[in-house]
């Protein structure tokens, strides 16, 4: 058995998914490989969006059409918290033995790998297939190679790292779909076409389903909810918080809110602290979020409101509020201070 592993949130499962496991699939020679929808990405903060119930129709909808060789595992599903694939190896260890396990990463995980759980762990139990990801491009020698692999590199040989583990790394390009899920989401929030990113079944579900709508009825008056996220950044310590009321200029969202913070790390800061603070206050999550690993710019998106938080060296070259000049300008005062 060759047995390939692919974990994912699949928010929504889209064409470039499809395009990576089938490509994976028949240049790998895989028998099956496992298609793991994710409960919780530790790495990443909670969103807005698709029951648990609804994702896993979604992906199975997805690869409805491709064969017995794709297996929809409801493992992480069932589990629940934060899922982590060296819990899913585990378990699939007990059916497979390790030669015969490969997990499919693209190569922007393949750069973080260390930071996931147990990763040296994982290099001893599983082979590692890496795909090309739109922007992200796989290493072609030894000097690119991330610098937490090269002490197990054992052998480097046409697009094959044999790992002093036992296992193995395989590279593979492919003809990449550009396709970001987040951008996708807004598409499908704001009933603008997408029914070339989508498998056809998945459209369909999405549509007569009524996901990804925009909003959220927890929150009944996104200018209050507006003014309540500014203090919240405030409590922070932003610098140069506006909001503007943009009804009469976007078709995108009816309210903005822009702050600074005094470094890339304060800008994260004050997003992971926004999403906490919303989820106590309201019980909702954002239905998307951006840019916070790096912290140049921040992007917290609840529908009505959107929330931008840049490094205020940034923010002085983008200069986002000319765009917003013929909306209205919404008073903020700092409520504890």
């Amino acid at each position: 058995m060759k047995v390939g592993i692919f974990g994912g949130s699949f928010n929504p499962p889209h064409n470039g998914h499809v395009n990576s496991l089938t490509t994976v699939q028949k240049k790998m020679g895989f028998d099956l490989i496992h298609i793991i929808p994710n409960n919780q990405n530790p790495l990443k903060i909670p969103m807005e969006g698709p029951s648990n119930k609804d994702r896993l129709e979604l992906v199975r909808l997805a690869f409805s059409s491709y064969g017995e060789a794709f297996h929809v595992n409801e493992c992480e599903l069932t589990r629940g918290g934060k899922s982590y694939t060296i819990d899913s190896v585990n378990e699939l260890l007990k059916e497979y033995k390790s030669s015969e396990l490969y997990l499919i990463i693209g190569a922007d995980n393949f750069e973080s790998f260390s930071e996931w759980k147990d990763y040296k762990k994982l290099l001893e139990l599983v082979n590692i297939v890496v795909t090309t990801r739109p922007g992200y491009q796989i290493p072609e020698n030894e000097s690119e190679w991330p610098d937490y692999l090269a002490p197990y590199v054992a052998e480097s040989d046409f697009g094959t790292l044999e790992l002093t583990t036992g296992r193995s790394v395989e590279f593979i390009t492919l003809n990449d779909l550009d396709i970001s899920s987040s951008e996708l989401r807004k598409k499908l929030r704001v009933g603008r076409p997408a029914e070339k990113f989508l498998p056809l079944a998945v459209e369909r579900y999405i549509k007569e389903n009524g996901l990804y709508k925009t909003g959220s009825s927890k929150i009944t008056n996104f200018k209050n909810f507006t003014e309540f996220c500014a203090q919240i950044l405030f409590d922070k310590k932003a610098i140069s918080v506006k909001a503007f009321d943009i009804q009469s200029v976007s078709s995108s969202c009816d309210y903005t809110l822009i702050a600074s913070g005094t470094s890339t790390r304060h800008a994260s800061s004050m997003a992971e602290n926004l999403v906490k603070a919303v989820k106590d206050e309201f019980n909702v999550y954002p239905l998307g979020v951006e840019g916070v690993d790096e912290g140049r710019w921040v992007v917290v998106d609840y529908g009505a409101l959107i929330v931008h938080l840049f490094y205020d060296f940034v923010r002085q070259e983008y200069r986002l509020e000319d765009l917003w000049k013929n909306g209205t300008e919404i008073k903020l005062t700092d409520k504890i201070n």
